[in-house]
């Protein structure tokens, strides 16, 4: 988000145009991985597109804690192995 904000205030729009786009697909699959974590579906993400309330539960829903076991493996943060 940093390097995005720099390259718009250099006024290089192009390029950080580019650079979001290339970030797009890996922040989509991170919130997806986060999501089927706390033992949603990564179709939850399309909450975001509700205006202001949409992106505050999708943040509530990402920072919970992950369960210790769900339909999608073993929480992470136990050490057990899958």
């Amino acid at each position: 988000m940093i390097i995005n904000f720099v390259l718009a205030v250099l006024g290089l729009n192009i390029i950080s145009m580019i650079f979001g786009l290339a970030l797009l697909v890996p922040s989509i699959s991170i919130a997806a991985r986060r999501l089927h974590d706390t033992g949603r579906t990564g179709w939850w993400q399309l909450i975001a597109l509700i205006p202001l309330i949409g992106i505050i539960i999708l943040i509530v829903f990402l920072v919970q804690d992950s369960h210790d076991t769900n339909e999608y493996g073993v929480n992470p943060k136990s050490g057990e192995l899958a």
